[in-house]
């Protein structure tokens, strides 16, 4: 397993912060190893996240092993729903 959370690091957005801040605060919390890339550091983790998730897609973008898993938006339902390790294809 090698999940990435893509995020960027530039952002005047505070909603786009607290986003990739629950997202690894989740994952801390429930001991799931994850790597952060961050978008506005490098152009690859960039180039990778729109390859993963489409070229319309922000930041904060999860996928595992390459196959996407979703955005915040999906990560968070997948907490509410108790279905995280479906979510990030865990199990």
């Amino acid at each position: 397993m090698s999940l990435t959370v893509y995020v960027s690091s530039v952002s005047s957005s505070t909603e786009l912060k607290k986003h990739q801040q629950k997202i690894t605060m989740v994952l801390g919390g429930k001991k799931i190893p994850y790597t952060i890339a961050d978008i506005a550091s490098s152009e690859d983790a960039k180039r990778e996240m729109k390859n993963a998730a489409g070229a319309d897609s922000h930041p904060p973008q999860i996928v595992n092993d390459g196959i996407y898993c979703g955005d915040f938006f999906a990560f968070d339902e997948a907490v509410e729903s108790e279905t995280l390790n479906e979510f990030l294809r865990l199990s």
